[in-house]
């Protein structure tokens, strides 16, 4: 079965937890150590990426996080080479909020190729940049503003313009750093008009938000500097328990 044919089974049952790892920032024994208490917790999927890469540990870590764990893991692509092997799918992502047109279609053509060499699994995905209070590391790299947080019709717009060019996921992202989420009121207008599963990242900090986000619509809650700052099983267990409590 196809990664995405999974993903779109765990969002008709309930919402469902994501764990996002950034290679550049684990050690080998850390990466392995992240991603199985992340699995044994209650994590649905794992995220790997970064926004930048500095250490050049990418391959490896993500080599070392696939073979530790039976959930699936997908590529969060930044905005260099992040292809591989090393994973299940990739989410190809087109930064619609975007209007630069390097994050719109020229990373995703020079990824392309490798894409196909690798066999690698590729779910187009509309990815939108949400205001989040700060200045973040996806936002500065990718040279794109932000949707303003209050403009939920733009929200709208860029989701539909996303379904109708035929993309198969919706990511709404804060961003790393973000000083708070998307609202529920911008969540709950994109999924009242787009059927496609919606991702959610970026700014959720507690179980308790990730549990109202997931209720105002997101298929999908991502958590990743929160992990980072306090690793804690417990913590893992804690978010997933929240979010798995809404059904659908």
């Amino acid at each position: 079965m196809k990664i995405y044919d999974k993903l779109l089974q765990l969002s008709r049952k309930q919402a469902s937890y994501v764990c996002l790892l950034d290679p550049d920032e684990l050690q080998g024994e850390n990466a392995k150590y992240m991603a199985k208490s992340c699995e044994e917790n209650g994590a649905d999927a794992l995220l790997v990426g970064g926004s930048i890469m500095v250490n050049n540990k990418f391959q490896s870590n993500l080599k070392i996080i696939k073979e530790s764990v039976n959930i699936p893991v997908l590529i969060f692509p930044g905005i260099f080479d992040f292809s591989s092997s090393h994973a299940d799918a990739i989410l190809f992502l087109s930064v619609i909020t975007s209007r630069n047109p390097q994050m719109l279609i020229g990373e995703q053509v020079r990824a392309a190729p490798l894409i196909k060499y690798y066999n690698l699994e590729a779910i187009g995905t509309a990815y939108m940049i949400i205001e989040s209070g700060n200045s973040t590391s996806v936002q500065f790299m990718s040279g794109s503003l932000p949707l303003p947080r209050e403009k939920n019709d733009l929200a709208v717009a860029h989701a539909l313009a996303a379904k109708y060019l035929g993309l198969k996921l919706i990511y709404m992202d804060a961003g790393s750093g973000a000083k708070y989420p998307a609202t529920d009121a911008m969540v709950n207008a994109v999924k009242k008009n787009v059927e496609l599963p919606l991702i959610l990242g970026g700014g959720i900090k507690t179980p308790e938000v990730a549990r109202q986000k997931a209720i105002a619509g997101a298929d999908f809650i991502v958590t990743g500097n929160v992990l980072e700052t306090d690793p804690d099983p417990k913590l893992i267990r804690e978010f997933a328990k929240a979010i798995h409590s809404v059904k659908r």
